[in-house]
């Protein structure tokens, strides 16, 4: 994890001198690197879930190294005794590909986290959590694009913003303002940074899923 932006990279392999893939590049590759030398694993590919610099910071760097291509769309592919599907979930960004391998673990980018969503458009960040994540079993491990690791089961029962979207909880209708913009707050979460993620509706029917530093209660 880069500790600026508490983005997340990954190594993944499929075993002991076999076949790995590294899943986004924003923080130091240190450790991954010394992790795919004491596997003996052999990288294939970089799969980027979107293209924002705290994902793709030393992209360059580990292609170059390897001479491996980067994987950035929907698809299915295999390299070695890895099988993985690549899944459109835009909302947060409009490239935002989610990565399934195995049928184990899914890697969400910066769409669900641990208690929270991604910022964006939010008919199309619930339609990808909702539609793709949430018709995903509960056992799936979820490595998202920043801080802690988590399940769908976990957020199916206590992530607020699915709560809400499922129908488990009510809409909020707190007072707040967002800019000097007058709101109604639907959703409040934690979220990654420690600021707290929201969820407004404002006075002219229009909704925006924003980060909390931006809402005064």
């Amino acid at each position: 994890m880069e500790p600026g932006w508490l983005s997340n990279a990954y190594a993944l392999a499929d075993a002991e001198g076999g076949t790995a893939v590294f899943v986004d590049s924003g923080a130091d590759p240190a450790p991954l690197l010394e992790a795919v030398e004491r596997w003996g694993a052999t990288p294939a590919a970089i799969l980027r879930t979107h293209g924002h610099p705290d994902h793709v910071t030393w992209e360059d760097d580990l292609r170059e190294r390897f001479d491996i291509p980067v994987v950035a769309e929907p698809g299915e592919w295999t390299w070695g005794g890895l099988a993985v599907r690549g899944i459109a979930t835009p909302g947060h960004s409009d490239d935002m590909v989610a990565f399934v391998a195995g049928d184990e673990i899914v890697f969400t980018g910066d769409t669900l986290f641990k208690d929270a969503v991604g910022g964006g458009d939010p008919a199309r960040v619930r339609a990808s959590v909702m539609d793709v994540f949430m018709a995903m079993p509960d056992s799936m491990r979820v490595l998202p694009g920043h801080t802690d690791e988590t399940t769908i089961g976990r957020e199916r029962g206590h992530n607020p913003f699915v709560r809400v979207w499922s129908g488990a909880e009510p809409e909020g209708t707190e007072r707040v303002t967002v800019g000097g913009r007058g709101a109604t707050l639907i959703v409040w979460s934690p979220d990654y940074d420690g600021k707290g993620k929201a969820w407004v509706r404002f006075d002219d029917g229009s909704d925006a899923i924003v980060g909390g530093s931006r809402v005064t209660r």
